[in-house]
């Protein structure tokens, strides 16, 4: 990896970093997802804890995450470089240094854990460390532009959230926080699957076996609808577990009906128009998923 890519980007000498850059590497919209997933894990979890503590361990989830994102932004900045998506980005622009934005992220990540060991419990920070370290060493430094599973693979990190949240109440890790981790690690595929193929330009650019790119669309709609039609019941298992109830059920299903006729649509489009539709229902859908389960447990129609 090389610092002249980024370099080509025309820069001006007023392009000086200021807190909106720092608060660009931590990838906020990514984040916001990270912490509502968090707290809902966080929230369905059994048992009590300090609201102090909590919103301490909620912060730690997102200072963790846009940890990760920061590292990831200063590991990419020569592919961020070249994709039309990326470019503008405070490293490919000039008005971050790469040091300073890994000196930052490492600073961050090493302080979530710690404030969450110290503040919350030391499995909730050892799961946070983990999180950090797959999305750092897997996802981005290993898999990232070496496989088209890439996703699929590293899509664990950011799983690991709703497991997180649930850690900080109940100090360990069960059966429930695992399928809630499995929840999002079959729904990332599709999700970043359908925004990779209205973006297959820039990632045959930066050069990133994204499964499009290897396998062509054909393929990666095929993959999108089988992920999908598996997710359905899956997120619907909550029911079975017993920290939710059927109002959740009823509704994990429609929404991933609706999420299922998206992908169907995709399959039969030969246009971006469908892939960027769906792209934008699955965040919707995984918000409101969590959202009806964290109002379904706290009307305790949960069994």
């Amino acid at each position: 990896m090389s610092d002249t890519a980024y370099s080509t980007i025309e820069r001006s000498d007023t392009d000086v970093a200021g807190p909106g850059d720092y608060f660009a590497l931590l990838k906020p919209r990514v984040v916001s997802l990270v912490v509502f997933s968090g707290l809902a894990g966080l929230l369905v979890a059994p048992g009590a804890i300090h609201p102090l503590i909590a919103i301490v361990a909620v912060l730690c989830i997102a200072v963790g995450a846009g940890a990760s994102g920061a590292i990831n932004m200063w590991y990419d900045r020569d592919i961020d470089a070249v994709m039309d998506r990326t470019r503008r980005r405070p490293i490919p622009t000039g008005r971050i240094v790469p040091g300073d934005a890994l000196g930052f992220g490492i600073v961050l990540a090493i302080g979530s854990v710690t404030v969450m060991g110290l503040a919350v419990n030391i499995t909730a920070a050892a799961l946070l460390a983990v999180a950090v370290l797959f999305y750092v060493f897997v996802y981005t430094m290993w898999l990232k532009r070496r496989t088209p599973q890439n996703i699929v693979i590293g899509g664990a990190a950011g799983a690991f959230p709703p497991m997180i949240g649930w850690a900080a109440v109940t100090g360990s890790v069960t059966v429930e926080s695992l399928l809630l981790f499995a929840l999002i690690f079959f729904w990332t595929p599709p999700h970043f699957w359908a925004l990779a193929l209205y973006r297959n330009g820039d990632y045959q650019k930066a050069g990133i076996p994204m499964l499009p790119v290897v396998a062509g669309k054909t393929e990666t709609k095929k993959q999108m609808i089988l992920y999908t039609v598996l997710l359905i019941p899956l997120a619907i298992a909550p029911v079975w577990f017993g920290f939710v109830g059927w109002v959740y059920g009823v509704a994990a299903g429609l929404l991933g009906l609706i999420f299922l006729a998206a992908a169907l649509a995709v399959w039969f489009d030969r246009t971006d128009r469908s892939a960027k539709r769906m792209f934008g229902y699955s965040i919707f859908y995984l918000f409101a998923l969590f959202a009806v389960m964290v109002a379904d447990n706290s009307l305790g129609f949960g069994g």
